[in-house]
């Protein structure tokens, strides 16, 4: 059998695997340790523990389980429902002010934890029965939810960043900075999209004759004194981001650093604010750390196995090679990257796209002339589609897990838009690349 036929029978045997339903590390460790037994010399069979260690022992991973603690301390207790309800107060007067309160919240606690799930599930149980009580449907609520928690994954700090730029061999406090603008741009078309469809929304239901009892909760306003009242619960949230910026964009520390710096921030300010110093408090922040930083750990190191068997097989060379050879512009070559993580992105989460095409399609970006800094924030965005888009969006199943009254057909319709959102933003990105790069280029 040759080569390419073994790369293709590689290839094939892990999208099966991955689409069968198997937990990402352990699809991707069995068909590695059954190409190994059955084409590698058995000899680097013996180097199976070194690969999986030498994967592991990276100073930078270590901020992916502090940035997970973040938003488990924050998830877990009343700092979210804070965040939330001070949210409101401040945006109640807007169009679709307490949608817009739930896009910020989304923004602001998905910059805490670079988290997209734990955003969707925290924001999601308290942001979704607050809107349908105030007439939003079932829709709108659930699918801008599940919009506002993409946003985790691109406003910094984000797990995917780091693991691409662990890959892609870039810096991840560029990445970091490359984030920030659009992750803030994205929020407002969001938010502007929000208070557009609520205030139609409310029209349309005043012309059929809408209980109108409805009507006016949803247009609950708050006094200057009650705003002002809010701020105070406003004021750990702020520190804590100003610390972590501060140390990170002023060069004081590497994003791990960082990321210890803000897990004991947030650790102390749970503790301090709200009282959560009992082991009954901390207990289910400490597992529910554990058992998302052990899951992703394992995909981690279960990918360089699989990354090195790929190597040894000539996969990664000949897609590289047959991908660089493609008789296309520089633009096309982009656009069916693009399709190929978006369509990627129906079937596996992010980290299992990023650490399963991105040393394929690297060389064929630079070889195109794409800054990869760019290209990160690009791929991060539509893997955002991704995690909303059917048939197996991510954050979908969480917000249905949360709200199982409001039916599939229904948050799908509501999603949509959303969806719509981010690929006219990966439009503007391309033509406007200086959007994602200016920033970084200032610092």
């Amino acid at each position: 059998m040759s080569e390419i036929h073994i790369g293709m029978l590689f290839v094939v045997g892990t999208l099966v695997l991955l689409l069968s339903g198997m937990p990402v590390a352990f699809a991707l460790g069995v068909i590695s340790l059954l190409f190994m037994i059955v084409v590698m010399p058995p000899t680097l069979i013996l180097t199976l523990p070194e690969t999986l260690y030498g994967g592991l022992d990276n100073f930078t991973l270590l901020a992916i389980p502090l940035f997970i603690l973040m938003g488990e301390a924050i998830g877990r207790t009343r700092a979210s429902v804070d965040l939330y309800e001070s949210a409101y107060r401040w945006l109640s007067r807007l169009p679709g002010g307490l949608g817009i309160a739930n896009v910020v919240g989304c923004a602001i606690f998905a910059g805490m934890c670079g988290s997209s799930t734990a955003t969707a599930a925290a924001m999601g149980s308290m942001g979704i029965p607050e809107m349908k009580k105030r007439g939003y449907s079932g829709g709108l609520a659930g699918g801008l939810i599940a919009a506002g928690g993409t946003l985790g994954i691109l406003i910094p700090p984000s797990i995917t960043f780091i693991l691409y730029g662990i890959v892609s061999e870039q810096s991840i406090g560029k990445l970091f900075i490359a984030g920030i603008i659009p992750g803030i741009l994205l929020a407002t078309w969001f938010a502007v999209w929000v208070g557009y469809k609520s205030h139609r929304d409310g029209k349309q239901a005043l012309i059929h004759g809408a209980d109108t009892t409805r009507l006016r909760i949803q247009k609950e306003t708050f006094t200057w004194r009650e705003r002002f009242e809010s701020l105070p619960r406003l004021v750990p949230f702020a520190v804590i981001i100003f610390v972590v910026m501060v140390a990170l964009y002023g060069g004081f520390a590497t994003p791990s650093e960082v990321a210890g710096v803000g897990a004991f921030a947030t650790l102390v300010m749970v503790m301090v604010v709200y009282r959560c110093y009992r082991w009954k408090d901390l207990g289910p922040i400490l597992l529910g750390t554990t058992k998302e930083s052990c899951m992703l750990m394992m995909i981690i190191a279960m990918s360089f196995l699989y990354s090195n068997v790929m190597s040894y097989l000539h996969v990664t060379q000949s897609a590289t090679q047959w991908l660089v050879g493609l008789d296309m512009s520089r633009w096309e070559f982009l656009f069916w990257i693009d399709v190929l993580v978006l369509a990627l992105g129906f079937f596996l989460p992010p980290v299992a796209i990023i650490l399963f095409i991105t040393p394929v399609l690297l060389p064929g970006l630079q070889a195109h002339g794409f800054d990869l800094v760019w290209f990160g924030v690009q791929m991060t965005i539509l893997m955002e589609a991704g995690l909303i888009h059917p048939p197996i969006g991510l954050n979908l199943f969480v917000i249905l897990g949360i709200a199982p009254e409001i039916s599939l057909k229904e948050l799908l319709w509501g999603v949509m838009p959303f969806i719509i959102l981010i690929v006219l933003f990966i439009v503007l990105i391309s033509v406007y690349p200086q959007i994602v790069l200016w920033l970084p280029s200032q610092m």
